[in-house]
């Protein structure tokens, strides 16, 4: 044997005996399968990975629920999202039980269709492992959620359509209750809400971009400024509008700003202001607690960019200007914001 040639340890054979390309391609594959899980989850971002994660969660609910007179061994949803060998035993039986399980648990439609593409996504990396076979695999993407139509369908022969206390649908804001959430008293508390509402409401930013807005991320002088936005991973910079540049001037101007840091700075109960920012939740509570202020019950930051896109559109803004401006990366997404008008062919022009 040529004192060059390479011997690999080929499971079940001989150390003498010299592996085939077959042989090497086998033990490839089964590297490859064990870090499919691994790449997949490092191309998706935080978000996206939680939000999978509690899908999952939810799944190994299910599977307690029906298995509950059978002692078996049930995968973790930790293991679900990263071991290809926790889907031995996953049938299209199971995820398709799992759909008709949230029905009757009353989930919403729109998180049933959720789980399931998110079923749909690990079963195709498990079935690329190797642990789901093509059939089964082709059963489970077999598997259809709801349409608009059906789910509306479904809803009306259920007593409840939702769990928990998120809102089948945005509340609307009007002009004069945007503004009036815009016009904050003059104390440290008030123009950091100002600022707050002008964000949310004039460039339509999610809570968590508000969030992650630092000090240096403003330009003053040019009147606008950089900000992240995770949900599409990337930069963008919007033109401050009037109302939003007041805000922020007068942010600055009081001496509200830290030096460094977080823009927004979080507020104690008598109304001063911390040195640290506000979380995501604290934003969301404060929005809240402004919305209710004026008589607008449970209105969330989220309300805020259905106001935004809305408002938008009534001006003019063609959808590919809007989607944009509002960081989308699908030409689809800005519709399901923007309200339907009262009359239908009102911003029809002839």
């Amino acid at each position: 044997m040529d004192e060059k040639t390479e011997i690999i340890p080929v499971p079940g054979k001989s150390l003498f005996t010299q592996p085939s390309m077959g042989d090497i391609g086998k033990i490839a594959s089964k590297h490859a399968a064990s870090a499919i899980f691994r790449d997949y989850l490092s191309r998706k971002s935080n978000n996206t990975i939680r939000a999978q994660h509690a899908d999952l969660e939810l799944f190994v609910e299910y599977l307690h629920d029906i298995s509950k007179k059978v002692e078996i061994t049930i995968p973790t949803s930790d293991a679900l999202q990263s071991e290809p060998d926790a889907w031995n035993g996953i049938t299209w039986g199971l995820i398709d039980g799992f759909v008709r399980w949230q029905l009757a648990h009353s989930y919403s439609i729109g998180s049933v269709n959720r789980r399931l593409s998110t079923l749909k996504h690990y079963a195709k990396l498990a079935s690329q492992a190797g642990i789901i076979d093509t059939v089964e695999l082709s059963m489970i993407r077999n598997i259809t959620g709801f349409s608009q139509k059906e789910g509306k369908r479904i809803d009306q022969r259920r007593e409840k359509t939702r769990v928990g206390e998120k809102k089948p649908t945005h509340t609307r804001i009007t002009p004069l209750s945007a503004q009036a959430l815009k016009n904050q008293p003059n104390t440290p508390q008030g123009r950091r809400d100002r600022l707050m509402m002008c964000l949310l409401l004039d460039h339509g930013l999610r809570v968590g971009e508000v969030a992650l807005l630092k000090v240096d991320n403003v330009d003053l002088d040019k009147g606008c400024f950089v900000f992240f936005r995770p949900k599409v991973d990337r930069d963008q910079t919007h033109r401050l509008t009037e109302d939003t540049l007041i805000a922020m001037r007068n942010w600055f101007a009081f001496g509200d700003a830290p030096a460094a840091g977080a823009l927004l700075r979080a507020s104690r109960k008598d109304g001063s202001l911390w040195t640290t920012g506000m979380t995501e939740r604290a934003i969301t509570g404060r929005v809240q607690l402004l919305g209710e202020q004026l008589g607008i019950e449970k209105l969330s930051a989220h309300d805020c960019r259905h106001y935004w896109a809305t408002r938008a559109v009534q001006q003019g803004t063609d959808a590919f200007a809007l989607k944009d401006a509002g960081g989308w990366n699908s030409i689809s997404m800005p519709s399901r914001y923007v309200e339907a008008a009262e009359v239908a062919n009102e911003r029809v022009k002839l």
